[in-house]
């Protein structure tokens, strides 16, 4: 990752939880935050994955910053609030929330199970919302400010198919950004949101482009403006200024960074619509053998 353009301690002094950030883009914003001075803290349920990531973070930290991770299941309220609970004890009050667990899959929305539906909905959505009460009902209580940024797509806008369960669960976390800006501006706590366009990562990319034919739509390049990915220091730059001092009237807003990807293209999985059924039998076989990788790490770890 390339230096920030921002001053290296911009974030001195900050604690900031970043749910799931244990890989993918969670990780790179956790890292960014460490290098600028923040007190990170990442959670999720592969202790090996998480003790790996830890290690990744402290080794760039600067300025004071530093990172711990707790296990937590973001689909379980109590062990939410729980872990919020072990910061404030252990480290003080947060500063600032990502929401950033995400679980998501390509499928046509017929052969959905309730199960799949689940899987995606209380990640996503139960996970951000319990999340942001913990940190939300804390700060009220104790008179003090807070940041939460959640990590959204461009599909709360336009939705998308092939990814239903993904498209509800995130857009209503969009709703709760906006419904709790005016809830809680009164009292000094932002609620904004971040929806990337393309950012490679693997652990997302295995999932949502298992197959070469699955490459199109949403996952690919040719149809963005910019004529390219979004490049890592971008996104955490965005998440930066979210997380730092100096834009407090700012509350509410769901931020695409997407190179102007959904306002020129279908940024969407809509071009799914050309694989045929051995081509969804291959991409659901290649998901379920990842699903079965990520469970074994979770039972070693």
């Amino acid at each position: 990752m390339s230096p920030s353009t921002f001053r290296t301690d911009v974030l001195a002094g900050k604690r900031i939880l970043v749910t799931g950030g244990g890989t993918g883009l969670g990780k790179e914003l956790a890292k960014a935050f460490a290098a600028q001075g923040a007190s990170v803290h990442i959670c999720g349920r592969r202790e090996a994955v998480l003790q790996e990531a830890v290690a990744e973070i402290e080794a760039g930290a600067a300025h004071g910053g530093k990172a711990a991770y707790r296990i937590c299941d973001v689909r379980n309220a109590e062990q939410i609030d729980a872990m919020v609970e072990g910061i404030w004890q252990d480290d003080g009050p947060l500063t600032g929330l990502v929401n950033n667990a995400a679980a998501n899959f390509i499928s046509p929305s017929a052969e959905i199970s309730p199960r799949g539906f689940e899987a995606v909905r209380s990640t996503v959505m139960d996970g951000a919302l319990h999340a942001t009460l913990a940190c939300g009902r804390r700060w009220i209580a104790q008179g003090l400010p807070g940041s939460v940024v959640s990590m959204l797509v461009t599909w709360v806008w336009t939705g998308s198919p092939f990814v239903l369960p993904s498209t509800m669960a995130k857009t209503a976390v969009h709703a709760m950004t906006m419904s709790l800006a005016v809830e809680w501006g009164r009292h000094g706590i932002r609620v904004n949101a971040v929806a990337p366009g393309p950012f490679p990562t693997e652990s997302a990319w295995e999932k949502l482009a298992p197959i070469p034919k699955a490459h199109v739509g949403a996952a690919s390049d040719e149809k963005v403006p910019m004529a390219r990915y979004g490049r890592m220091p971008e996104l955490c730059n965005l998440l930066t200024f979210l997380m730092a001092d100096g834009c407090d009237y700012l509350t509410g807003a769901t931020i695409p960074i997407d190179g102007g990807h959904h306002l020129a293209a279908p940024s969407t999985f809509a071009e799914l619509g050309a694989l045929t059924p051995q081509d969804w039998a291959q991409a659901k076989e290649q998901v379920r053998a990842k699903a079965e990788q990520e469970k074994a790490q979770r039972s070693t770890g």
